[in-house]
């Protein structure tokens, strides 16, 4: 039997995608688990995987349609099956109009605007374009050619229209690595000290102002308390450092690893902070999925390790660098961003001492961690070098209290000073 798929939701405050690129036609055979189209949102682009095997048997919307979420974007079903009209949802319905991402800040020629969409031509190699051309090139597109410092006009594009997109940004970057207004033979030290007092204007990114939104909902709605502790790291350091002289480069354990397993276990015990507030009631989570930071360019992501509490620390730590690199590459599947019941952020490697973060909601609380490093301490009354760590939890007040989130510290460090706990 045909079954639709549907555009899905990739966190919290998604609203919408752009559907890049169709990876498998219609007619073309499909299994379970296939990459199925390429959509954008205002995170990443992200592959989205046929939940149902059989015969692509529709397109519903065209490449480059900014589409809601859980609005339907194909069917699957047998080979030769007809779609019903139930089944069958029309590309031009107001729930999938159409509507087509901005490609550019500036207006668009009248022209454009009232032409209907026809197949575009092989893409041209492009030279300096008159004035008034408008360079077409998603939002991720966009973004990325700010950071390397390219000149979209001179980029010619593969996508729909000749729509600039991820793919021609990487095939410039790995055949020009270095792209400068200067010449190349001018040496770095030649370079001008900046002179300007002029102020400079930078447009956001999507990302930046998805993050923006959330924090702000999030500080404004949800009363925050925080709570500090100090935890002796010396065994942790010495058991990783033993773990990592048998494991491969690729597979080396980090002390952010230890602190994903050592949290995962504590909340198994305190499960009120593994929740979230849902009207008068507090919804306990069943499983415990931990939300790890991850700096992508543009701002941040949050991936989400399954059951946390349940893996072992070298599949936690596999999946992490999996999907960590995923985010950076723009790539994330749906499972990696999904489902996260409490979050962490680390800045342990920015040598900072502590920081305080802010909840990610629908969450009830969040880990700010930092640096491990090696200070005077005192034991027996005798002063000596310690390896020590601080790490703040913030809470939110309606669904906690100062108390039980002390005690969820305690706990954290009977793992983190007792790391052999997490291996057996």
């Amino acid at each position: 039997m045909a079954e639709i798929i549907n555009m899905p939701k990739l966190g919290f405050d998604m609203a919408e995608g752009t559907l890049v690129r169709w990876v498998k036609q219609v007619g073309e055979p499909i299994h379970k688990g296939d990459v199925l189209a390429e959509i954008e949102t205002d995170k990443a682009t992200v592959e989205v995987e046929s939940p149902a095997s059989g015969v692509v048997l529709q397109h519903i919307v065209e490449q480059g349609t900014v589409v809601p979420v859980n609005a339907p974007i194909a069917v699957v079903g047998a080979q030769g099956e007809v779609v019903s009209d139930q089944l069958s949802v029309s590309s031009d319905q107001s729930s999938v109009s159409g509507k087509k991402p901005a490609t550019d800040d500036r207006p668009q020629p009248a022209a454009a605007l009232q032409t209907p969409p026809t197949p575009a031509p092989a893409p041209q190699a492009v030279s300096s374009p008159e004035p008034s051309s408008v360079v077409k090139a998603s939002p991720l597109a966009k973004k990325i050619a700010r950071e390397k410092n390219l000149d979209l006009s001179r980029i010619q594009g593969t996508g729909p229209g000749g729509r600039i997109v991820r793919r021609d940004i990487e095939a410039v970057i790995s055949h020009q690595p270095s792209v400068s207004s200067v010449p190349a033979a001018a040496p770095v030290t030649s370079y001008p000290l900046p002179t300007s007092t002029e102020d400079k204007t930078i447009s956001t990114t999507k990302l930046r102002q998805a993050i923006g939104r959330r924090l702000v909902e999030s500080k404004q709605s949800i009363p925050h308390f925080y709570v500090t502790h100090e935890y002796k790291m010396d065994a942790l350091m010495d058991i990783r450092k033993q773990a990592n002289a048998f494991l491969p480069d690729n597979e080396k354990l980090s002390v952010n690893d230890f602190i994903v397993k050592a949290v995962a276990l504590a909340l198994r015990q305190f499960p009120n902070l593994n929740a979230t507030l849902k009207g008068s009631e507090i919804i306990q989570f069943g499983h415990v999925n931990v939300g790890v930071a991850v700096t992508v360019p543009g701002g941040l992501m949050t991936v989400v390790v399954k059951d946390a509490d349940a893996k072992p620390l070298r599949q936690i730590s596999a999946e992490i660098k999996a999907m960590a690199a995923r985010a950076r590459e723009g790539k994330v599947k749906p499972e990696d961003v999904e489902g996260s019941t409490f979050s962490t952020s680390n800045l342990g490697m920015y040598d900072v001492e502590e920081f305080i973060a802010i909840i990610n909601p629908p969450e009830a609380a969040i880990l700010a961690i930092g640096s491990a490093r090696e200070v005077p301490v005192v034991e027996g009354g005798e002063i000596k070098i310690g390896w020590r760590m601080k790490a703040t939890i913030s809470v939110d007040h309606r669904v906690s209290d100062g108390a039980e989130a002390a005690q969820f510290m305690q706990k954290l460090a009977e793992f983190l000073e007792n790391p052999v706990r997490m291996l057996v």
